[in-house]
């Protein structure tokens, strides 16, 4: 039989008939079983798992067909002991089922670790080396020495430190520094608009105390606190006022704009020089 009496025939069409209603077959099946292995549109919300236990955890996953990995812990005060402390993904974003949610946990036990010997160090200095093994600078005094803004103890309440010593990570060390042999001085910043992190920064780089951080009314939780800012100071904000080293700066912070004062700017970036001295009879 010749080709063209072949493709002509009835065998032929049967034969590509077959062939054609096969490929449709696959390709549906194919289709289907991408849909069942993607779960196409088959999204949920990702729950809040903050602050639960892992019992609390597993119950609620379980619930919405999420898999969960404890994937590190921590230790903050944030939250109980053994409850999540993150989770990635975020709560409210919609994936699908059966995804992995990675957990952070806090600690059972707070991690405790050596303090960062600072003795001899500039106050900028010690400042890098505890925040970068988890600790805070706490209240800083000062006294009369030959090295300015030198530290020359750091202490733990009324317990000096010494190399090798360990704390909870996370705790507060206070240093004391010298302040050179007369009465120094420093120039007084204006923290007005400032939050109280970068009022913090700008009062530890220039050699002054935090006294105390009042909110007003406007602040009701911990986001409100951190988005709040300072609207007054004391002592008062005066253009190259200088006041002794060490010496305490209160705050008030609000969320109210109006207690601004019109011509009001943020500043881009925390003071961050040795202080300025003079000498005792100077304003």
């Amino acid at each position: 039989m010749s080709l063209g009496r072949f493709l002509l025939s009835k065998t032929f069409f049967k034969n590509l008939f077959y062939a054609i209603l096969i490929s449709v077959g696959l390709l549906l099946l194919t289709l289907l079983w991408l849909k069942i292995y993607t779960r196409h549109g088959q999204k949920k919300q990702v729950p809040d798992f903050y602050a639960r236990t892992l019992d609390e955890c597993r119950t609620l996953a379980a619930k919405n067909k999420f898999v969960l990995v404890v994937q590190d812990s921590v230790y903050t005060h944030e939250v109980p002991p053994g409850a999540v402390v993150e989770q990635n993904p975020k709560a409210g974003y919609q994936v699908k089922k059966g995804r992995k949610i990675f957990l952070i946990i806090n600690a059972m036990q707070p991690e405790v670790v050596p303090v960062p010997y600072v003795v001899g160090y500039s106050l900028r200095q010690a400042k890098a080396l505890l925040e970068a093994d988890g600790f805070h600078v706490g209240r800083i005094t000062y006294v009369p020495d030959l090295g300015i803004n030198n530290v020359l103890k750091e202490m733990i309440d009324t317990t000096e430190l010494h190399a090798g010593d360990s704390l909870v990570k996370g705790t507060e060390i206070d240093l004391v520094l010298g302040k050179g042999l007369s009465n120094q001085k420093t120039i007084l910043p204006d923290f007005t608009g400032m939050n109280l992190k970068k009022a913090e920064e700008t009062i530890i780089s220039t050699a002054l105390n935090m006294g105390a951080a009042v909110y007003d009314t406007t602040v009701h939780n911990a986001d409100d606190s951190a988005q709040a800012f300072v609207w007054k100071q004391n002592p008062v904000y005066e253009e190259d006022k200088r006041v002794p080293i060490g010496s305490p700066v209160y705050l008030w912070l609000s969320l109210d704009s109006a207690l601004l004062p019109v011509d009001s700017t943020l500043l881009e970036e925390p003071v961050d020089t040795i202080p300025e001295t003079t000498k005792p009879d100077e304003k």
